[in-house]
């Protein structure tokens, strides 16, 4: 630590379907949080399309300024969200529209059009991402096919943590990590690759200089300091995808690890030097994301505990509210291994009846379909531990290294018994928390670019000693290993 008085980190974190504003500090040997402000975060589709509702997010960060300062002040801002999504400035810089949400149809068949423009080998060299139509690159090529007119009008794209830092300072800028979800990017340069843009008829002038993970966008506006009250803190593109702010966080003093970040999405992944693209990695379909400190992320992206969010929301949409703790429950009184899915399956990308589309695939795999609320729950949650395996593997295979612990982080760490199912399926010990991995990360890095924390090593050494991990050992691996064969077989065959 550089100096006796510790500087406040004022951090927002975004979900796809949540929101929090906290305060961090270190204390002795730890980072102290403080919640201050928590919100909803929903979607709104309209005419068709699915938005996010941006001018309502910002508000919230409003709030958030405004509490922060009312709990002792603040000294610093910084932002993570999910990836992909962006806005589109015009040359004023005013927002066109509202940023469409990653799980809107219009990316539909966008990736097999990209391939008639670049070829796939030559596309995932450049970029070493994990071809996903959700991925900001199809987005852009949605519009350049389906409304070209917008690009008339757009000057800028921002991501959507970048678009709150703009919102927040004036400044156009795109943060590292954030960028390296778009599949624009030149993984092994770190530059945005020219070759794609122009293949795909992508307007280059949308893309603005890349900053690195924590970098001083500049201070709060003039103007926003005097309309909330508030003193003009240096706002930080901290490690503003929010996967690689819980990737700063992961209490590991190993140079060599495997993480777990489990929310609405499940991303597993190691740390690496630099990007592994080759045949094997193309093959598996993995990506390399930038991670703070010039680190590489190799993750695999998995549907995550969206497929339990989304099943609660349409057994409350018949009439009965759940709580998670009793689906877990009914989940335990099913008989286990009699049906999987493939997570990420394109059935369980879009909102609506996953239940009816989880008995759908099984009927179409020739398996037992499960009918009651404990049976599905059941399938998905076995299903999940398993997949969280097959990335394992895929992983290993490609860095040549075996890991014997997977570090588990995020909102999933309050999900015991899926920690337990993975601990089974994969045969390893599972180090549960920190459960605030994501805001730690982005504390962390805003502390980091002050000089009160050295870097990495000192973050997760500080970030180990802030919060207890949970144990979970293997206890049924052999039945979850004979029953892992049928799982590969139908993730293959689908």
């Amino acid at each position: 630590m550089k100096s006796s008085k510790s500087r406040r980190a004022l951090a927002f974190d975004f979900g796809a379907s949540s929101g929090r504003a906290m305060l961090g500090e270190i204390s002795g040997d730890k980072i102290i949080l403080q919640e201050i402000h928590r919100f909803s975060n929903d979607p709104v589709k309209i005419c068709g399309t699915l938005y996010w509702d941006v001018l309502r997010l910002f508000y919230e960060i409003r709030q958030g300024l405004i509490k922060a300062k009312l709990a002792g002040g603040f000294d610093s801002v910084g932002i993570d969200t999910w990836g992909v999504d962006f806005g589109l400035l015009d040359d004023e810089g005013r927002l066109i529209e509202n940023p469409v949400h990653y799980r809107d149809s219009r990316t539909a068949g966008m990736i097999e059009e990209s391939f008639k423009h670049i070829p796939r080998q030559r596309f995932y060299d450049i970029t070493g991402n994990q071809f996903m139509e959700l991925n900001t690159v199809f987005q852009l090529l949605s519009i350049v096919k389906q409304r070209p007119h917008i690009f008339d009008r757009a000057q800028t794209m921002l991501l959507m943590p970048d678009l709150f830092n703009y919102l927040l300072t004036g400044v156009k800028s795109t943060e590292y990590t954030i960028a390296s979800t778009t599949q624009l990017l030149d993984a092994k340069n770190k530059t945005w690759s020219e070759e794609i843009v122009q293949a795909l008829g992508i307007p280059g002038r949308l893309l603005t200089q890349i900053a690195q993970s924590g970098t001083v966008i500049g201070k709060i506006s003039q103007e926003l300091c005097e309309e909330l009250d508030i003193p003009p803190a240096d706002v930080i593109a901290v490690a503003s995808h929010d996967t690689q702010s819980a990737v700063v966080a992961i209490p590991s003093q190993e140079k060599d690890f495997v993480f777990l970040s489990c929310g609405t999405w499940s991303l597993m992944g190691t740390e690496l030097d630099a990007p592994l693209i080759n045949d094997k990695s193309s093959e598996y379909n993995i990506t390399n994301e930038g991670g703070a400190g010039n680190k590489t992320t190799f993750l695999k992206n998995i549907i995550g505990l969206w497929l339990i969010q989304e099943s609660r929301r349409q057994w409350q949409r018949e009439g009965t509210d759940y709580s998670y703790a009793k689906l877990e429950e009914l989940a335990l009184s099913a008989r286990p291994f009699e049906s999987f899915i493939d997570p990420d399956a394109p059935d369980f990308v879009s909102p609506g009846n996953i239940p009816q589309r989880v008995r759908e695939f099984c009927r179409r795999t020739n398996q037992a379909v499960p009918e009651s609320v404990g049976e599905i729950m059941r399938c998905i949650y076995q299903s999940l531990a398993m997949k969280y395996r097959y990335s394992l593997e895929q992983i290993e295979s490609c860095t040549e290294k075996t890991y014997p612990a997977i570090h588990v982080v995020g909102g999933g760490v309050k999900d015991r018994l899926l920690c337990q199912m993975t601990a089974d399926a994969c045969g390893r010990q599972v180090i549960a928390g920190p459960i605030e991995a994501t805001v730690l990360g982005n504390i962390a890095v805003q502390l980091m670019a002050s000089g009160e924390i050295s870097g990495l090593t000192e973050a997760r050494r500080l970030i180990a000693n802030s919060e207890k991990a949970t144990i979970y050992q293997p206890q049924e691996f052999e039945a979850w290993n004979k029953a892992y064969k049928r799982f590969k077989n139908i993730v293959k065959s689908n």
